[in-house]
């Protein structure tokens, strides 16, 4: 039964994280064309550069007898010749000249190109380099005779013929394999270490003041009195609620102008102004805080409750034959034989808590300044809005290195002395 649990945790847990970590050593961002797929090497969009080519070849040798002068004469004869023997030497590389002609063939038959092996063809790395420059040259030269003539008819035709030397230019795709440089660069920026610094923040207030408080409703309401059953029902409520409609919830609350909340902290001087709470760093952090303490508390409250069941009654008996007080009880007996459910508890929150997203997300949006922008949003904001999926997935393999981090270091330093005994 091991090696298919194996394979399960493999496939379900490791599978996504190795997937992330492959793009991630790439310069992978699907709103540039260029990068837009993982190329270990050069390589060449046939279809675009096919459709770019027929038309500029056709367009250059017409260029030259509009020229005005001999000067601008011989410079676009010049590039004409130049992007032939460039375009000869690409359809000399192996096999790629059969290739080329089959693409021409569907285009001309204005039959779309789904085969990626028959789109995209591998070129040598340094003839890449070389072309793209040649043609990122020869486009600023057209653009700077356009821009220099009198000549309407040469300056409309130099300018459409630029045109398209920049889209054959980007047909030509060069690796966008770069290894560990977005790990480098992401080490080094500010912005990352203050969003984990904020995750970090966030994670251990506010599972702390849930751990306090969770314990105290936990033996309130393990306690027999009447209404025990409405109140648990009671406390639970928060919890129940979504966690984007609560965050909205508190987003209004928080209203330095209408907001409940924002008012009684102002009458009470707990703030010096009802507008700070969504207007500045520390206010913010206060913000996500309190409402994450309110909503996930009574989540820590059942683990505990759970915990406090499992204890015999008899042993508070006998303690307090022995002369114990409540607060003795409390120390020698609730709490070593809570402290299992404590460690599931703290676990089950703390990776909950430093993956926060939804809260935050909706409540303040990571800012003002991104003075409350949790990892996860960074990673969020990278990959889908600014579509940038290999420095995306860097972040989100970050996340998931602190994540494991934060297990091994619970299991191992704080699991043994929980559980009274050494791990192995």
């Amino acid at each position: 039964m091991v090696a298919p649990a194996l394979i399960l945790v493999i496939l379900i847990t490791l599978w996504p994280v190795a997937q992330s970590f492959y793009n991630s050593l790439f310069d992978y961002r699907l709103n540039d064309p260029s990068r837009s797929e993982r190329f270990v090497q050069s390589n060449v969009d046939l279809e675009r550069y096919a459709n770019d080519y027929f038309y500029l070849s056709r367009d250059l040798d017409g260029l030259a007898g509009q020229a005005p002068d001999q000067e601008t004469k011989d410079a676009t004869t010049k590039i004409n010749q130049e992007i032939k023997g460039y375009h000869e030497d690409l359809l000399a590389m192996d096999g790629l000249d059969k290739q080329y002609e089959e693409v021409e063939g569907l285009l001309a038959s204005f039959t779309a190109i789904s085969d990626g092996e028959l789109k995209y063809a591998k070129i040598d790395k340094e003839f890449a380099k070389d072309y793209k420059e040649f043609l990122t040259n020869a486009e600023k030269e057209l653009t700077t005779l356009s821009q220099n003539s009198d000549d309407e008819a040469f300056k409309t035709a130099s300018a459409n013929i630029a045109g398209s030397i920049n889209s054959s230019n980007r047909s030509i795709i060069e690796s966008n394999f770069i290894g560990f440089s977005n790990y480098s660069r992401y080490l080094k920026s500010e912005r990352m270490w203050k969003a984990l610094g904020n995750t970090f923040v966030f994670t251990i207030a506010s599972v702390g003041f849930e751990l306090v408080l969770g314990l105290l409703i936990a033996l309130l309401i393990n306690r027999v009195f009447i209404g025990r059953g409405l109140v648990r029902a009671s406390v639970l409520i928060p919890w129940a609620i979504p966690t984007a409609v609560g965050a909205m919830m508190w987003s209004f609350l928080y209203d330095g102008q209408t907001g409940i909340v924002a008012h009684y902290f102002e009458q009470f001087g707990l703030i010096s102004d009802a507008s700070v709470l969504l207007s500045t760093g520390a206010g913010g952090m206060f913000s996500v805080i309190f409402a994450d303490v309110w909503k996930t508390t009574p989540y820590m409250a059942l683990l505990l409750l759970a915990g406090l069941q499992t204890i015999s009654g008899s042993l508070y008996e006998a303690a307090e034959v022995d002369g114990a007080n409540k607060w003795q009880q409390f120390w020698k007996i609730t709490l070593p034989m809570l402290k299992s459910a404590i460690l599931v508890a703290l676990l089950f929150r703390t990776l909950d808590a430093f993956r926060v997203f939804d809260l935050i997300f909706v409540l303040t949006g990571g800012g003002p300044a991104n003075s409350t922008e949790s990892i996860s949003i960074y990673a969020y904001i990278t990959l889908f809005s600014q579509q940038n999926f290999g420095a995306g997935s860097v972040l989100s393999v970050i996340v998931f290195a602190c994540v494991a981090l934060i297990s091994t270091l619970f299991i191992k330093f704080i699991g043994s002395d929980l559980f009274g005994g050494r791990s192995r």
